[in-house]
């Protein structure tokens, strides 16, 4: 396990190899590590060009390990993300082929571009961490981890994810427009640009320093008043008349994960009521059912309205 400065160094290392490919958004490459320290699976929605591939590849390519990638497609057939038999001339047997969902880091682009019978493909690998194919069961990578993209939905050829899929990520995140100087800044680099493609730079850490970090992040404290406040939170959105579908104990769960991770991003050893706070509109706004496009607003009041334990609890 990383000694704490050691954590903290390689924490720092990951920052910069995301902040450097996706520039001027370091709220959304914070987010982005809480969820892999979280072990959870990360969604990311936005219009198309705004660098959601960029910093799914960044954050791939820094953790190092093996990497697939899914280019959804109307035409994607479920074989073709979980592996599927072929039958061999040399053994006379059908032999599995696995598919990319067998890697350690998986990026499926625009996800909801293929069919519904496809995106159920991934349901069972993202929440089990194995595959069945043909009544046999297959376990995936200890630290399978899902970068998925995806356009707004209602845009032309885009399948809206059912919410059984959605609440198998831990968050939704949106990167948005760079600001009018970085904006600046990516035209004057794009000036006398490299047109070959530039060597892989080496991952920042491996399997076991991820895993590392994925332990020392489940070991962060989160002390009964807290464990209360979540407790709170969750009901509130359960009751709420506007929320069609609360929180499930799986999404309460998911919000304390991140909250540890989010307070070990911070080096500190517990969570606090503003941890919890910081993390839940992307944890609770890939997972409730509202009657809004936008359930920003309506988390932001739920947040206003439940109490929170005061001090360092």
């Amino acid at each position: 396990m990383y000694a704490p400065g050691h954590r903290t160094a390689v924490l720092d290392a990951l920052r910069a190899r995301m902040n450097a490919a996706l520039r001027g958004k370091p709220d959304v490459v914070e987010r982005a590590l809480a969820c892999v320290l979280a072990r959870g699976h990360l969604l990311i929605e936005d219009r198309p060009g705004l660098g959601k591939t960029t910093l799914a590849k960044a954050l791939a390519d820094a953790l190092g390990g093996t990497f697939g990638r899914v280019q959804c497609t109307p035409d994607l057939l479920p074989s073709d993300v979980t592996g599927f038999n072929l039958f061999s001339e040399k053994t006379r047997e059908f032999e599995f082929r696995p598919g990319p969902v067998f890697a350690d880091i998986v990026l499926a682009d625009e996800i909801n571009r293929a069919t519904p019978r496809t995106q159920s493909a991934l349901l069972e690998a993202m929440a089990e961490r194995q595959v069945t194919y043909d009544g046999v069961r297959r376990a995936l990578s200890p630290r399978f981890f899902v970068i998925a993209t995806q356009n707004p939905a209602g845009q032309h050829g885009t399948y809206p994810l059912p919410e059984a899929q959605c609440d198998r990520f831990a968050m939704k995140l949106t990167v948005g427009y760079p600001s009018p100087a970085e904006e600046a800044g990516l035209l004057a680099a794009a000036v006398g640009e490299r047109l070959d493609t530039p060597p892989p730079e080496p991952p920042v850490t491996d399997a076991a320093g991820l895993a590392a970090l994925q332990t020392a992040t489940a070991a962060v404290a989160v002390t009964p008043p807290v464990r209360d406040y979540l407790l709170r939170l969750a009901t509130a959105t359960r009751t709420h008349p506007r929320i069609e579908l609360g929180v499930s104990p799986r999404g309460l769960l998911t919000l304390q994960r991140v909250a540890q991770a989010w307070a070990l991003l911070s080096e500190r050893d517990f969570v606090s009521p503003d941890d919890v706070q910081d993390v839940a509109p992307a944890v609770l706004g890939v997972r409730l059912g509202v009657d809004a496009d936008d359930p920003a607003p309506l988390i932001a009041e739920l947040l206003d309205s439940t109490p929170v334990p005061d001090g360092r609890d």
